[in-house]
């Protein structure tokens, strides 16, 4: 997936002229706007590069962290929904639930 084309090289290509060929000054005109998507992709690609290199480099020095056993906090959440659970219960229905 490499780039063949840079926008100097575009602004440089010279086509040959022909009797009955296009209008020199729209090719002209649109080869313009393409050369400025170009050097638009070109900043963007460079961008996303430096980008993707300090977020590897973060990734590289952060410390990793042991995993948490998952059973021990599982049960306590678990807990704590079926408590929330309980106190909107008695919220939403009030003594209806009990009744």
């Amino acid at each position: 997936m490499d780039i063949k084309l840079t926008s100097k090289m575009i602004l440089e290509k010279e086509f040959k002229k022909n009797f009955k060929g296009y209008n020199v000054e729209e090719v002209d005109s649109f080869l313009d706007e393409i050369i400025q998507d170009y050097e638009t992709f070109e900043k963007v690609v460079a961008q996303l590069r430096e980008e993707n290199r300090q977020l590897k480099e973060e990734i590289e020095n952060t410390p990793k962290k042991q995993p948490q056993p998952v059973a021990s906090t599982a049960g306590t959440t678990n807990f704590d929904i079926l408590k929330r659970l309980s106190n909107l219960e008695k919220h939403v229905f009030g003594s209806k639930l009990y009744e």
